[in-house]
C-alpha cells in the first residue's frame, strides 16, 4: 500500500504539471500568405483597360489583398483588434479571399480567453466559429479551418463550465481531419487530449461526489479507487480511456519522439488504473505510465544537450 501511494503522487505532480497542456494555444494559421504588395504587370494592364464593373472588381480585389497583407502585419503582433479591422474589409471586398476569412477566425480566435466568463469572451469564441464554418461551406476539406475549428471549440469547452458537446464537437473535426490526411500526428494526439480531459473530469466528479456523501472517510485526489468506485469509473469511462490511449499511440508511431503525446499517454495509464480492481492490474497500468515519464524526461535530456535546427515539435 505504501508503494501505491508513492505512485500515486507521482500521478498528481505529472497531472499538475501538464495540466498546463490543456489549454490549447490559440490556433494560428501555419501558413505564410504570399501576398502581393503591389498589383501585377497583369493586374495594371486590366486596371487600365477594364472599364466599369470589371475595373471595380480588380480594384476591390487588389485593395483587398493589401488590407489582409496589412491585417497579416498586425496579426503577428498580437495587434487583433486593428488586425480583425483589416481582415473583415479584405473579406468584404473580396468574398473569395479565402485567407482573409482564415485570418479573421484566427484573430478572433486569438482574443478568445479560455474559460473567462464574459459575454463578449464568448462571443469572440463564437465569431471564430462561424468564420470558420463558412470557410468549410465553401471548402470541406480545408485543413486549417477543421484544425482551427477543433482548437477553438476544444478552448470552448473547457470553461467556465465544462461543455461535453462541446467536446464531443472538438473530437469530431480531428476525427475530419485524419479522414483527409491520416498520417498527421496532430489530430490523434488532440484526440488523446480530449479523452484525457473527459476521464480527467469524470474521476474528479466521482472523488467529490463520494467524499461528499462520506465526509469522514475522504479519498484524495491521488489515493487509488476502492475496487467498487474504480469498477463505477470503468463502467462510464474505460471506452474513453481505452480510445485516448490508442489514439496517443497513433500519434508516437507517427512521431516517435512526440514528448508531448507521451506525456499525455502516461496520464491517460493513470487514468486506466483507476479502472482497475486489483492490486496487480493497477501496479501495471502504474509501471506504463512510469516507464513513459523516463521517456520524456530521456527526449527532453537529448534536445537540451542536442538541440534540432529543425524541431518537428
Amino acid at each position: 500500500m505504501k508503494s501505491r501511494s508513492r505512485k500515486t503522487n507521482i500521478a498528481g505532480k505529472w497531472a499538475m504539471l501538464f495540466f498546463g497542456l490543456l489549454i490549447v494555444p490559440n490556433f494560428v494559421p501555419n501558413f505564410v500568405p504570399n501576398f502581393a504588395f503591389a498589383q501585377s504587370d497583369a493586374q495594371k494592364s486590366a486596371s487600365n483597360s477594364a472599364a466599369g464593373p470589371v475595373a471595380a472588381a480588380v480594384s476591390d480585389s487588389s485593395k483587398a489583398r493589401e488590407l489582409l497583407a496589412k491585417g497579416v502585419e498586425a496579426y503577428k503582433t498580437g495587434l487583433f483588434d486593428i488586425a480583425i479591422e483589416d481582415f473583415k474589409q479584405a473579406k468584404n471586398l473580396d468574398p473569395s479571399l479565402t485567407d482573409a476569412r482564415l485570418y479573421l477566425a484566427a484573430a478572433y480566435s486569438g482574443r478568445y480567453i479560455p474559460g473567462a466568463p464574459s459575454d463578449e469572451n464568448v462571443r469572440q469564441g463564437q465569431q471564430a466559429v462561424e468564420e470558420y464554418k463558412e470557410v468549410l461551406a465553401n471548402d470541406p476539406n480545408n485543413l486549417m479551418a477543421i484544425d482551427g475549428m477543433g482548437a477553438i471549440l476544444y478552448n470552448m469547452a473547457g470553461g467556465p463550465s465544462i461543455d461535453l458537446a462541446k467536446f464531443a464537437e472538438a473530437k469530431s473535426y480531428q476525427q475530419r481531419h485524419i479522414s483527409i490526411q491520416d498520417d498527421d500526428p496532430e489530430p490523434y494526439y488532440w484526440i488523446g487530449v480530449i479523452d484525457w480531459a473527459l476521464a480527467y473530469h469524470a474521476n474528479k466528479d466521482l472523488r467529490d461526489a463520494v467524499n461528499l456523501k462520506s465526509p469522514n472517510g475522504q479519498i484524495g485526489d491521488n489515493d487509488p479507487m476502492p475496487p467498487a468506485m474504480a469498477a463505477e469509473f470503468a463502467a462510464k469511462n474505460a471506452a474513453t480511456i481505452e480510445e485516448g490511449i490508442s489514439n496517443l499511440r497513433m500519434a508516437i508511431d507517427r512521431r516517435p519522439e512526440y514528448d508531448d503525446a507521451m506525456a499525455y499517454l502516461n496520464l491517460m495509464y493513470r487514468q486506466k488504473a483507476d479502472t482497475e480492481t486489483t492490486p496487480q492490474a493497477w501496479q501495471a497500468d502504474i509501471k506504463d505510465a512510469d516507464d513513459l515519464v523516463e521517456k520524456v524526461v530521456a527526449i527532453k535530456k537529448r534536445r537540451l544537450e542536442n538541440p534540432d535546427p529543425n524541431p518537428t515539435n
